[in-house]
């Protein structure tokens, strides 16, 4: 529940950053404007969110035949989560790592890297699919793509904001408003806001379904093993494909070959902590 009411927090916040950069704008008009223009770019990416993201990673459908202690988890967990057995896909990537994708249950697909089949016993494979069915019961695609559309709104204020401060003169001080220097400030300022925002969310997502893969799988140490073996692992073997833009879908932060500024901002909770709430869950 605390994860739940973070995150109503952490949006109601990006909700606020819209109003103000809008109000200072053009009013209402303004966030009418940003919030269409957001949506527009989001709405694709929700809706074939599965279909985009196991493509950029090749990932394929397993038969139950080729997989067929996966499949049998996966069915498992999600009857007993009351949603849709979601299809199963293997990503070829010797990067141990998981992740569920699907704009709701009944679309749903839970995708496992060879590596991770091959590096976790079947306890720890169980608490990891846990994890990630936990995420489709959340609905945490749907919380993702509502914090991106909030974010990209935030993106096209400032930077129709930055515009008009620097080309607009003094018309904001004039009016009441910041002024140019002031405007600029804020038209920098709040995308990194929004971003540490938006980062902040995908955390509590994380944790929460932690907590609700733990109480599916019934064994919270499973899955704090199963985060102790791919922290140990998954720094050491890159992704060979996709993109840091995705690093929040995966059970733990993936390390991409290509590198670049993806670890400025952590979409991930520290696992040393992961780990510790588990074990705590583990005791009591």
């Amino acid at each position: 529940m605390t994860s739940q009411i973070k995150t109503m927090f952490l949006l109601a916040l990006l909700s606020g950053i819209i109003i103000l950069l809008g109000g200072m704008m053009g009013g209402r008009s303004g966030i009418i404007i940003a919030f269409g223009l957001a949506l527009l770019m989001n709405v694709g990416s929700y809706w074939y969110s599965d279909k985009i993201v196991l493509s950029m990673y090749r990932a394929r459908e397993a038969a139950p035949e080729e997989a067929p202690y996966l499949h049998r988890i996966v069915e498992e967990l999600s009857a007993r989560a009351g949603i849709p057995k979601p299809r199963v896909c293997i990503v070829p990537e010797e990067a141990p790592n998981a992740f569920a994708t699907g704009r709701d249950p009944r679309h749903a697909v839970v995708a496992a890297t060879e590596g991770i089949l091959r590096l976790l016993t079947p306890e720890q494979l169980r608490g990891v699919i846990a994890h990630e069915i936990g995420h489709i019961v959340n609905r945490d695609i749907l919380i993702q793509t509502i914090a991106g559309v909030m974010a990209s709104a935030i993106v096209t204020l400032a930077n129709i904001f930055q515009f008009t401060a620097i080309f607009g003169g003094g018309r904001n001080n004039e009016e009441g408003g910041p002024g140019p220097l002031a405007a600029l400030a804020l038209a920098l300022l709040a995308p990194i806001a929004a971003g540490l925002v938006q980062m902040a969310i995908s955390r509590s997502r994380e944790y929460l379904a932690d907590d609700t893969g733990a109480e599916l799988c019934g064994r919270p140490q499973d899955l704090a093993g199963a985060l102790s073996r791919l922290g140990e692992y998954s720094g050491c073997i890159p992704m060979r494909a996709g993109n840091p833009s995705t690093e929040q879908m995966f059970i733990v932060t993936p390390v991409f070959l290509s590198g670049g500024m993806a670890g400025l901002f952590s979409t991930h909770p520290p696992l040393e902590e992961r780990i510790a709430r588990l074990m705590r869950m583990a005791r009591s």
